[in-house]
């Protein structure tokens, strides 16, 4: 029971540790970059670990390749690249809140195009984790900077919601092509993550201002290495087997909730966490265990 809820908490508490990894070494790299090199590592991963286990020959049907290849040019080839653009131009709790987005979505398109029914008590644990996100993400930061244009303002609230709008295509795809298939998670991660990134290289070869071929050191490559094993190949694997094993809406609600998963870390590492953030993160578990008891 709750194999895909345990699967998407799990992955969301993944990325909250990779993105303290990765706000670090996106100092050193540009966001194309830094997603072409830990995507490319994490198929390396995928590939070790599916012929460990003799699973590198696979049949698998036709429709749900094309589904997790258009799946991961959607999700992460133009919904991430999207979503750091989205980070440049507002800032990453803006970006967030924007994300926050990407569930009802998901939930909303899954019933039109999956007819995937949710409980009262379903939609009610989707509200209030959501309601507890955004309390936490919305928190006003001392350091925020509001001397933006408004060019830059709308351009970002315009590319927030084409990463979202990205991330839900991508995740109900994957619904559709996992639900009922004998399709593995782990091929879904391998068709998806490379599918992205012939989509990021192609962007990189258009934005020829990218510093593409400059050589990282083995530090930087070491430590983006660990993200990505932990960020990119582990969470997106157990990212794949939420979707297959829960509904879309629910699955995406809960993968939302690393900014909630991030602040234990945040203390761990001395960083300062607000009464404000500890309500928020309260409401969003009160809407969690709502949908684990549903």
């Amino acid at each position: 029971m709750f194999q895909g809820e345990i699967a998407a908490l799990s992955a969301a508490g993944l990325w909250a540790f990779a993105t303290l990894m990765f706000g670090r070494l996106g100092k050193q790299l540009s966001p194309l970059v830094l997603n072409l090199i830990k995507g490319s590592m994490a198929i390396g991963f995928i590939v070790l670990t599916l012929a460990v286990r003799q699973q590198l020959l696979a049949s698998l049907p036709m429709g749900s390749v094309l589904l997790l290849l258009t799946s991961g040019v959607v999700g992460i080839g133009l919904g991430d690249t999207a979503y750091f653009a989205t980070v440049n131009a507002l800032g990453a709790r803006q970006a967030l809140l924007l994300e926050m987005l990407a569930p009802p979505m998901a939930a909303l398109m899954s019933w039109a195009f999956l007819q995937e029914q949710l409980s009262m008590r379903a939609w009610l644990g989707m509200g209030l984790t959501l309601v507890g996100i955004v309390w936490v993400v919305s928190e006003r930061s001392p350091r925020m900077n509001g001397a933006k244009s408004k060019t830059i303002i709308t351009r970002g609230i315009w590319l927030g919601i084409v990463a979202a709008l990205g991330q839900s295509i991508g995740s109900v795809l994957s619904r559709a092509a996992l639900a009922d298939t004998v399709v593995d998670p782990l091929w879904s991660s391998l068709l998806r993550l490379s599918a992205g990134l012939v989509c990021i290289g192609g962007l990189l070869l258009w934005r020829r201002k990218e510093q593409v071929f400059t050589r990282p050191s083995r530090r930087l490559l070491g430590g983006v290495a660990i993200a990505a094993f932990f960020g990119t190949y582990l969470a997106i694997w157990l990212q794949q087997i939420a979707l297959k094993h829960s509904p879309a809406g629910i699955a995406q609600s809960l993968l939302a909730t690393s900014p909630i998963m991030v602040l234990p870390m945040a203390l761990v590492i001395g960083e300062r966490v607000t009464l404000r953030a500890i309500c928020g993160a309260a409401v969003a578990l009160s809407g969690i265990w709502l949908l684990f008891s549903r």
